[in-house]
């Protein structure tokens, strides 16, 4: 399983429920126990305990990670062997973790397992970000390294839109689909979280953690090397527009929520 910081996770997350109209499937208010598998560092388990009067427990496999979250009562489990009982919960749900697995159907089936009526995921296709930005070189830039890193990723991170599929395979029944698009933007007056991450592209940062899978998508060490002082060149760009109040970013991640019955 790929596992993530902290900080990485609540980058990525920010803003994500503040339209929360995609979760209507899920019937958050009828829940009396509600599962949140691979939670992270709590952004989905907060949602669910704002929006349900039931006790919401967060299981995830990372105990640093599990000791950020809030919740009604957590657990350190993996996805495919969870801590519970049979038919424990009436609710199991997932954000952005089967995507994350060498084996999702395995993580699905088990869900099921331990619920006594819905399972739901919450996952992205990774294939399908748009990226808009006032520098000219950033969207080309992150097309060309997102597509080599998905080259080069050992688990499905374009799973979203398929993962019906993987709720139809593991049996479950009266299962919906329904796209949900996370979109986060950058614009004057920036916060510290804006110029945090433009000074990470001047150092050329997500390049660098990211060398091993980029030259498993392809790249030579030569390419990535090459990739990466675009990159550096890009986040000066970057730098210098905010200094002069002129940066803006557009970025769109779409998520698929799935639910299905057991």
């Amino acid at each position: 399983m790929r596992r993530f910081s902290s900080e990485y996770l609540k980058d990525t997350r920010r803003g994500m429920w503040e339209d929360r109209s995609a979760l209507a499937p899920l019937r958050l208010d009828s829940r009396t126990r509600v599962l949140d598998v691979g939670c992270g560092t709590g952004e989905l388990t907060r949602v669910l305990r704002e929006e349900s009067d039931a006790e919401v427990v967060a299981v995830d496999a990372d105990r640093v990670l599990l000791e950020e979250v809030e919740a009604d009562a957590r657990a350190l489990g993996d996805a495919t062997r969870l801590p519970f009982a049979d038919d424990a919960f009436d609710l199991v749900v997932c954000q952005a973790l089967l995507i994350n697995l060498p084996d999702p159907l395995a993580a699905v089936e088990e869900f099921a397992r331990v619920s006594s009526d819905l399972v739901a995921c919450v996952e992205p296709d990774n294939s399908e970000v748009l990226v808009e930005s006032s520098v000219e070189a950033e969207a080309p830039l992150a097309k060309r390294a997102r597509d080599t890193y998905i080259a080069g990723v050992e688990t499905d991170v374009t799973l979203g839109a398929s993962a019906a599929d993987l709720f139809e395979e593991a049996g479950l029944s009266d299962i919906q689909s329904r796209r949900y698009e996370h979109e986060q933007t950058v614009a004057p007056p920036y916060d510290e979280a804006a110029l945090a991450a433009a000074k990470a592209k001047a150092a050329g940062t997500r390049i660098r953690e990211q060398t091993h899978t980029l030259q498993k998508g392809g790249l030579s060490p030569a390419g990535v090397d090459e990739l990466k002082s675009e990159w550096k060149a890009m986040g000066r760009d970057v730098v210098e527009q905010m200094s002069a109040g002129e940066y803006e970013r557009r970025a769109v991640v779409p998520f698929y929520v799935v639910v299905g019955e057991v």
